[in-house]
């Protein structure tokens, strides 16, 4: 969400926000439904203020005096009434353009749609097998690692069931991305799946992206698609003090993601799942450009580090005005080398949102000087399985099929070097 006062003063600039990012919305009707709104505030506060000038005024009258007051006064609750319902209405429809408004992306982002998104940098190397090489699913079957069909006929499709010693890889590469972000000095904190609708519309998933959220009906909440939600929900309407900034989370979480539409090759096992399990990076900072730029290059470096630990090829991409979404300034992802796609595959998405998540959820700070403002919050990916899992597996397997372990993740699979 962007301030009103900044829509009014930068009309054009929104308009090409909503250009460029390809967002549905009319901000000539945005700024008329402003317009109107600030104008039935102004004569709701003059009615109301005649109407406690009456009172006064009735308390000091006569008898007489009083039964013509009290006709006026009839008429005053009418069009007290009526412009409340006005403004009511008014406000109500422009706080639904109001939460489509984008975030004016910063000036470096590739302007058009995902075709325009940059590589900018790539490292490591591709594996070169002197054998056949199994994608993850054939692998995993072939060792009792997985279970896919029965999966689907538990849960339907993109379900699936690891087993064995792929559980305690996936469990080692989560605790390794867990560590590392405990060592940068973020706050490690497992948060609800469950979540209520006000995170979702906090964190902008709300409501553009409704149709990719698994609902709850019978209890009014949704499972929500990542940690960054209810760390979102977490600070929603408070006031926090500038000196406990930046807050810095590591959120664990299961997610869960409907991933309507998406089919073709690039589903096949586990690279898009329904149910996945992820540990993300959160910061809620001051409202300062440069500083969150500064949070945005630690974060996509921490997960770059991370990456190169597990020693996996990828490249980082620079996102496109059309591809970043809506609530984005700036999104980065990184790509993972998938030997059995021949292809570079997103595992990772950086994004810095200004205050635009912040202005929706209610998240404030008080300023040393005392003034109170909308913080800034980005979030990266740190680890997700089982996409990376697979990538792992596929990366490292062996002629004889089994896997080799990186030496990142050794301790804590009891020092073995392949499964």
């Amino acid at each position: 969400m962007l301030d009103r006062r900044f829509i009014r003063d930068n009309p054009e600039a929104v308009k090409a926000a909503v250009r460029v990012k390809g967002i549905d919305l009319d901000v000539d009707e945005l700024l008329r439904l402003d317009q109107s709104s600030r104008e039935l505030q102004r004569d709701l506060d003059e009615a109301q203020t005649q109407r406690k000038s009456f009172a006064r005024e009735f308390g000091r009258a006569d008898e007489a005096t009083r039964e013509k007051l009290r006709a006026e006064h009839e008429e005053q609750d009418l069009h007290l009434r009526s412009v409340r319902e006005q403004l009511t209405d008014v406000n109500e429809r422009l706080q639904a353009l109001l939460l489509r408004t984008p975030m004016v992306p910063w000036t470096g982002a590739p302007v058009g749609d995902e075709s325009a998104n940059v590589t900018i940098r790539t490292w490591g190397e591709q594996p070169a097998f002197d054998f056949e090489p199994k994608d993850h699913v054939e692998l995993l079957e072939s060792r009792d690692w997985a279970e896919f069909s029965r999966a689907r006929k538990a849960s339907g499709e993109r379900a699936y069931a690891l087993k064995g010693e792929m559980v305690l890889l996936e469990r080692a590469m989560l605790s390794y991305a867990l560590d590392y972000l405990i060592e940068l000095g973020l706050m490690p904190i497992s948060v609800p799946a469950l979540v209520r609708e006000e995170p979702l519309i906090g964190n902008g998933q709300f409501p553009a992206h409704r149709e990719e959220t698994y609902a709850i009906p019978a209890d009014d909440l949704y499972l929500a698609g990542t940690a960054e939600v209810a760390l979102v929900g977490l600070h929603a309407g408070e006031i926090l003090d500038a000196r406990a900034l930046p807050i810095r989370y590591a959120g664990i979480s299961p997610c869960f993601r409907r991933e309507a539409g998406s089919a073709g090759r690039d589903v096949r096992g586990l690279l898009r799942v329904h149910q996945f399990e992820k540990v993300e990076q959160f910061v809620i900072c001051r409202a300062d450009d440069e500083e969150s730029d500064q949070w945005h290059a630690e974060l996509l470096d921490a997960a770059e580090h991370l990456l190169q630990g597990l020693g996996l090829a990828y490249q980082v991409v620079e996102i496109s005005t059309g591809d970043m979404g809506a609530g984005k300034y700036r999104m980065n992802d990184i790509e993972t080398w998938m030997p059995s796609l021949g292809a570079y595959r997103e595992t990772h998405s950086c994004s810095s949102l200004h205050d635009w998540q912040a202005r929706r959820a209610s998240i404030r700070y008080r300023d040393t000087d005392g003034t109170v403002k909308f913080a800034y919050t980005l979030n990266n990916t740190a680890i997700a399985t089982p996409r990376l899992l697979a990538a792992l597996v596929e990366n490292y397997q062996t002629a004889d099929q089994k896997v080799q372990i990186p030496k990142v993740l050794r301790p804590y699979l009891g020092g073995r070097t392949e499964l």
